[in-house]
């Protein structure tokens, strides 16, 4: 347990960003799960919508810290490769 008031407002602070990264993380996945079924399926329209949202939602996610560019930039290379394909 914290014992100070600054290390009990950290914990304040780390509880809610917490919460907000994991609603961001959670979209992320989801939007994830979204493309690749589209992709398994096959349905091209489907397919650049979906990797468009997944792109943009991973663009967000980045520039709010939630996701290291470079593991965002990772994600949206594979995108592209599968929509190439």
């Amino acid at each position: 347990m914290a014992n100070t008031k600054s290390a009990l407002k950290a914990a304040r602070q780390t509880e809610r960003n917490t919460a907000r990264n994991k609603t961001v993380k959670t979209r992320l996945k989801t939007l994830r799960k979204k493309f690749m079924t589209a992709v398994a399926a096959g349905d091209k329209d489907v397919v650049a919508s979906a990797g468009a949202q997944y792109a943009s939602a991973m663009d967000r996610a980045t520039k709010s810290g939630v996701v290291h560019r470079n593991a965002a930039a990772r994600a949206k290379s594979h995108v592209s490769k599968a929509l190439a394909s």
